[in-house]
């Protein structure tokens, strides 16, 4: 994929942006496909993902820069595989919208808490889109039939955390595929020592690895790349707000594919969810 040259036109952003947001919903309806209907274990599908990813990755970066050696650090590598690992295991119980939304809820909510830790003042518009969000997500979680699993909200929510810690790392530093290259390379190791520790519950089967080689060759590497191509012709503000769509894609897809009901639960958290993030966002333009 060649480096953007000069200005993109609108349209080929806006085609880029929809190819990516839906190549990252796709990650929550693969893997929820994976682990529910298939043989996989968690720790199997995060190693051939991780793998599948670097793979893709690795070739891109190959093709832009000739020989030119990947980058990343081992920080930012630990982060994408906690955050990998976690999305996994949560997706044992999580339905794909649920899932998705806690994870893009975890991530924000970190990003957002680092910009106060280091002294950022929020208008009262922001304030109240957070506390927006939050009675969302206390709605969501709240005990009842169509409460999701603890266990697996609070492994999505790490997961988001990691998420965020990963992008904040990632913020300025140079080229954001061949960083994102090393990264899945160096994640791979870690991935793979899991599946060791593991592998007394390893199970694998051909449909569990052909979903989890496509979440990582198409859905992250592919995606990733083409995300970083349509965000020159992105405004900061433009790109965090695009990635609200990626819950309701993965809602919708998880309803239509997957055959998982959408609650008035989960409808009207992801609505104050979504709608608080929004504002926090429209905020700090």
């Amino acid at each position: 994929m060649a480096d953007p040259v000069g200005a993109m036109k609108p349209a080929t952003t806006l085609w880029l942006t929809a190819v990516a947001m839906i190549a990252f919903a796709a990650n929550s309806l693969l893997c929820r496909l994976a682990l529910r209907d298939t043989g996989i274990d968690a720790a199997s599908f995060t190693s051939i993902r991780i793998a599948a990813g670097a793979l893709m990755l690795w070739s891109i970066v190959r093709l832009r820069r000739g020989r030119r050696r990947v980058a990343g650090d081992w920080s930012s590598a630990t982060a994408l595989f906690a955050y990998a690992a976690g999305f996994s295991y949560a997706y044992q119980s999580l339905q794909a919208g649920t899932g998705a939304l806690l994870l893009f809820g975890a991530v924000q909510a970190t990003m957002i808490g680092y910009g106060l830790a280091r002294g950022e003042r929020l208008s009262p518009g922001a304030v109240a889109g957070l506390v927006l969000a939050a009675g969302g997500l206390i709605g969501l979680l709240l005990p009842g039939l169509s409460a999701p699993p603890l266990a697996g909200a609070l492994l999505m929510g790490a997961a988001g955390v990691a998420w965020g810690i990963y992008s904040l790392r990632g913020r300025g530093g140079g080229d954001p595929a061949a960083a994102t290259a090393g990264n899945f390379v160096r994640a791979l190791p870690l991935a793979l020592v899991l599946s060791l520790l593991e592998i007394g519950a390893t199970r694998l089967d051909p449909a569990g690895a052909a979903y989890a080689a496509a979440s990582g060759a198409l859905a992250s590497g592919l995606g990733y790349a083409i995300w970083y191509a349509a965000l020159p012709g992105l405004r900061a503000a433009s790109a965090a707000s695009v990635q609200l769509s990626v819950p309701v894609i993965a809602a919708l897809g998880g309803a239509l594919l997957l055959g998982e009901t959408l609650t008035l639960r989960l409808l009207l958290a992801a609505t104050a969810i979504l709608g608080g993030i929004a504002m926090v966002i429209g905020s700090r333009r």
